[in-house]
């Protein structure tokens, strides 16, 4: 075999300015103008209002691996370890302060649910303009029109402005339309974790079938390890910027989960520059609201999300997933299903307290993630991978099963959130 995608010592280098603030009134601009006049004059004006600090970020630093024609290769790793500039590297979207990425074949890829989408025109329209953008010439785009169609499951829509979709058509929409330009490369970012379950389904189909019928080659990134487990033989493990690891994606797994896996009572986050919004601290409260990381099977517990919205956001919800200690999903909860409606959210900061019931989980060693999104399109703040674990008690309820398949579980959960939101 191959290589179809050759990556070496790559890097990408961002300044990251830092003041003493995000806001400075014009008096004070002004004033320290005036005191330092000969700084300003001499092309130092950020020197002269205090905003000129500048610090270096590596994204990316020495990545080396290879990727052959036809395979699946995961990419795992934490938030912010740089997954996503990787992709952006590859797909061209910005370039790499050192090293090259050397790509044998036309690339695609779905980075951004619905970027090149415009909202005024129909869905109809929306193909042929998303698939211009995407490299697709007309005659290409009208041979695969009605297969788009039918895989994105809008034919009832067809015809209607996409302002006017839901968020779930509007994604697999986007997602159709990638899949079906047939590029030798295709890049897939976590935008797979805004569907439902029925579609990302449908999704990981596609994906296995360009790659086993069509000898497609793909970049998949997601924190979904029971995707990556099932497409990926090999797959990459990025922290802090650099490949970890390179192999089986099974053997890759266990590292990340292994390392990753954060097993205190009491977890604050950095905030993301720029973002919407931020997950700052989550807290895991035992019956007696006291900071635990094991709970016995017979009592409740809590997880306790604190996390700020810098602008208004509407039509979003909080959301958590609870998965096994291999990460298979076992229960997704969201805090719109218990209100029956999607929130509005004002700038500020919330608690939210969600109770888990007693005997609800097995025996065994679990992690959950916590999501702030907008179902089916975006996300605005997320935390992963937080550990716990639930222990045995003397005499536990018959309906408690010892061994390692917790099983398959749903319900809803009890939410409690204070805050600005109206």
């Amino acid at each position: 075999m191959t290589a179809i995608i050759e990556v070496k010592n790559l890097g990408k280098k961002y300044e990251i300015r830092q003041g003493q603030g995000g806001y400075v009134a014009l008096r004070d601009v002004i004033t320290n103008i005036l005191k330092s006049p000969f700084s300003f004059a001499k092309g130092k004006a950020m020197d002269a209002v205090g905003l000129s600090k500048k610090e270096e970020f590596w994204a990316l630093k020495g990545v080396d691996f290879t990727v052959e024609r036809g395979e699946v290769m995961g990419i795992i790793g934490a938030n912010g370890a740089g997954k996503s500039t990787l992709l952006k590297i590859l797909t061209g979207i910005t370039l790499p302060t050192e090293g090259e990425a050397i790509l044998h074949g036309h690339v695609s890829s779905l980075l951004e649910v619905g970027t090149g989408f415009h909202p005024e025109l129909t869905g109809r329209e929306n193909i042929f303009l998303n698939g211009a953008i995407l490299g697709m010439k007309k005659t290409d785009i009208e041979k695969r029109f009605d297969s788009i169609v039918e895989f994105a499951g809008i034919e009832k829509f067809l015809d209607t402005p996409v302002k006017r979709y839901s968020s779930g058509m509007y994604v697999r929409l986007a997602f159709s339309v990638a899949a079906h330009i047939e590029p030798d490369i295709l890049l897939v970012d976590e935008v797979l974790a805004v569907g439902d379950a029925e579609f990302q389904k449908k999704c990981l189909g596609k994906m296995d079938e360009v790659t086993k019928t069509q000898g497609r080659t793909i970049l998949f990134v997601s924190h979904n390890m029971a995707a990556i487990q099932s497409l990926c033989k090999r797959s990459i493990l990025i922290e802090k910027g650099k490949v970890a690891m390179v192999g089986k994606t099974s053997e890759v797994i266990d590292r990340y989960l292994n390392t990753s896996l954060s097993q205190n009572a009491v977890v604050e986050f950095e905030e993301k520059a720029g973002a919407l919004a931020s997950i700052q601290k989550i807290s895991l409260l035992n019956k007696d609201h006291e900071p635990r990381s094991e709970f016995p099977v017979s009592e409740p517990f809590s997880f306790e999300i604190i996390f700020e919205c810098r602008e208004k956001i509407d039509e979003a919800t909080l959301s958590i997933q609870i998965y096994s200690h291999d990460r298979d999903l076992l229960l997704y909860s969201s805090e719109a299903d218990t209100l029956e409606r999607l929130s509005e959210y004002t700038p500020g900061k919330y608690k939210t307290t969600i109770t888990i019931p007693e005997f609800l989980l097995n025996v065994g060693r679990y992690s959950f993630d916590a999501i702030l999104h907008k179902p089916n399109l975006s996300m605005f703040a997320e935390a992963r991978n937080i550990g716990f674990e639930i222990k045995n008690v003397e005499n536990p309820r018959s309906i408690i099963f010892q061994g390692n398949h917790p099983g398959r579980i749903s319900t809803l959960l009890s939410y409690e959130t204070k805050g600005p939101k109206k």
